[in-house]
């Protein structure tokens, strides 16, 4: 991390010492420069990016052009080659050609809920994967529960383990998993792990990759961080995946430390959900692994050996329709923002969302303001303790707002609260990795599961309901007590949250 920042910050004063010398010295220098951060500004207004994206850098161009517009190239544009992006699109073309659609469950939802229907469709069509019905689903209100069950199932593994993670560093949880993978190794189980190298740049040792290497665990790194020669910080593997034996599976927001079971204190308790998916929605997230796999890896997969049926004959039944989906930044649709709004706009009595930071944009809270202002019964639990003050910050930012339209917002008092999840009219909920902020939203790679008439969405809605119990409200005359220069401090910082 001292050596990225460092590579950093030299850039960046290279460019300052480039430009302002250059400028001194050349009058043309200075238009040069003047021009770049003009083309800058047009390619802004005419792209496709979110409008707050646009406006967070718009505003350092205006204010210092001499220089705005070639930090935004060096440090703000998306950083994809047309190689890169045509790699990946005959990655997910090849597995495109083995995902068929589920027409039994798609004349299910179509029979039941128009509403439904439509927003499975959605999903299909943009987030890539259909609707399942023979999947089983358990809920898991704390790290530590899906913990326990994650360990029984991966010693029951025959054949392989995937897992795909943002963050992994060495404790407990991570001590724990290796005495299982490596005895699983030993008995020829495959075992592969994608982590992300900006999740954990601080927290691995020099020697991980040796022990992993020396253990039998196949391993790939997703954009590991290049000083001098790769400055990319967006478009970072923010999904959390597991898949045993490709018949069970883990999502949710889980990464491999110990903060996330409760084994360190870090900023308080921490709170943290996940899903286990049994049957056939999991071959989703096997496809998922398998892309992102050949991704960094270059190996390719016959998916076919990867089915759910391979290993487990007979399909679970189910009382509901479960279907993971995925997000990527090589496309132009925002998928997981997207499922937000339709369950925002389309909800008729309540919305229950739990994240851990509140960072939207004029879409979002205009759809959550008209929903409240309509009489749906709006409520989001976010943390009473920030895990960074700068974001934590602009999520309160944001309050005033919302509370004013009637949102009811409660911050969690026993920490931090990592869980993205929804849960909206008894009848939908979605439990996955996608944070309500500009980065999950338009920038990461995420995946989630949605999912319409399951049992678990009861326990989803009673989860949420006992965590509100131990959650403070926030009050609208609390709103109206905070001091002139904390609303300046946010209103500063809410400009710049998009670069969060």
């Amino acid at each position: 991390m001292t050596i990225f920042g460092s590579a950093i910050f030299i850039s960046v004063l290279l460019v300052v010492i480039f430009i302002g010398g250059m400028v001194e010295a050349r009058a043309w220098m200075h238009k040069l420069a003047l021009l770049i951060s003009a083309l800058v500004v047009i390619y802004l207004i005419n792209g496709r990016d979110n409008p707050s994206y646009k406006i967070a850098w718009m505003i350092p161009i205006l204010c210092a052009p001499l220089v705005g517009g070639i930090f935004y190239v060096l440090f703000g544009i998306k950083r994809y080659s047309r190689k890169e992006r045509q790699k990946f699109r005959e990655i997910l073309k090849k597995a495109d050609s083995v995902i068929v659609p589920n027409e039994k469950a798609a004349l299910r939802l179509k029979n039941e809920s128009s509403t439904a229907a439509s927003q499975s469709r959605y999903i299909e069509k943009y987030g890539r994967y259909p609707a399942y019905e023979n999947t089983n689903v358990d809920y898991f209100r704390l790290g530590e529960d899906m913990f326990e069950q994650l360990k029984a199932d991966m010693r029951k593994a025959e054949h392989y383990i995937f897992i795909e993670t943002f963050i992994i560093e060495e404790g407990k949880m991570w001590s724990e998993m290796l005495e299982i993978l490596e005895e699983k190794i030993r008995e020829g189980v495959d075992v592969r792990l994608i982590w992300d190298d900006f999740g954990s740049i601080l927290l691995l040792p020099k020697d991980f990759t040796a022990k992993l290497k020396a253990a039998g665990i196949k391993f790939g790194v997703h954009y590991p961080l290049r000083p001098f020669i790769d400055l990319r910080l967006n478009n970072r593997d923010h999904r959390k995946i597991t898949v045993i034996d490709g018949h069970t599976g883990y999502i949710g927001g889980i990464n491999i430390a110990d903060e996330y079971i409760n084994e360190k204190v870090k900023f308080g308790h921490w709170k943290d959900t996940a899903v286990r998916l049994e049957g056939e929605a999991v071959w989703s997230l096997s496809i998922m692994f398998l892309t992102m796999w050949d991704a960094i890896k270059g190996e390719k997969a016959d998916y076919d050996k990867y089915r759910p049926t391979v290993y487990m004959e007979n399909m679970p039944a189910c009382d509901g329709i479960v279907q993971p989906y995925s997000d990527n930044p090589l496309d132009r649709e925002n998928v997981g923002a997207t499922v937000y709004l339709n369950l925002i706009n389309k909800a008729e009595k309540y919305v229950y969302i739990t994240t851990p930071y509140l960072v939207i944009d004029d879409a979002m809270i205009n759809a959550l303001t008209t929903a409240a202002k309509n009489g749906v019964d709006v409520r989001i639990i976010t943390p009473r303790i920030g895990d960074k003050w700068y974001v934590h910050a602009v999520t309160r930012a944001h309050y005033n707002v919302l509370v004013e339209a009637g949102v009811r917002i409660y911050e969690y008092t026993p920490g931090f609260i990592h869980a993205k999840s929804f849960v909206v009219d008894d009848k939908y909920a979605v439990v996955g990795t996608i944070n309500m902020d500009y980065r999950s939203l338009y920038l990461h790679y995420e995946c989630a599961v949605w999912m319409y008439g399951c049992s678990c969405i009861e326990s989803i809605r009673n989860d949420f309901e006992d965590t509100m119990k131990i959650s403070a409200e926030v009050s609208p005359e609390e709103m109206k007590n905070i001091r002139w220069w904390q609303r300046l401090g946010r209103a500063i910082l809410r400009c710049f949250a998009p670069m969060m």
